[in-house]
């Protein structure tokens, strides 16, 4: 459990596994604002095929670093939801800001 960031040509992408609660999502978030402040990257990329379980503090953690992003100018994607989650990212309305893969 837990995040793997990697940085390459300008673009960091988040690798994130396990389980996303409460708990989790502020230490992600925590991580990926951390380095967003020192490498200001051009694009985000969320990788979630190795997630597991998300409530609704992993929904918030995306629109979060949305929100971030976009205040940025930084392009944001969220790759590899698993098909276990997609009905919770459905009813989240994440899938109208044109951030899924």
């Amino acid at each position: 459990m837990g995040i793997k960031l990697e940085f390459l040509e300008n673009k960091l992408t988040a690798r994130i596994s396990g389980e996303i609660d409460h708990h989790s999502a502020a230490d992600f978030r925590q991580q990926i604002d951390n380095f967003i402040n020192k490498k200001k990257p051009e694009k985000i990329i969320l990788d979630f095929n190795e997630v597991s379980f998300m409530d609704t503090s992993g929904i918030g953690f995306i629109m979060g670093r949305f929100k971030t992003a976009y205040n940025l100018g930084i392009k944001l994607k969220v790759i590899n939801i698993p098909k276990k989650l997609e009905r919770l990212v459905k009813l989240s309305g994440i899938k109208n800001l044109g951030i899924l893969e």
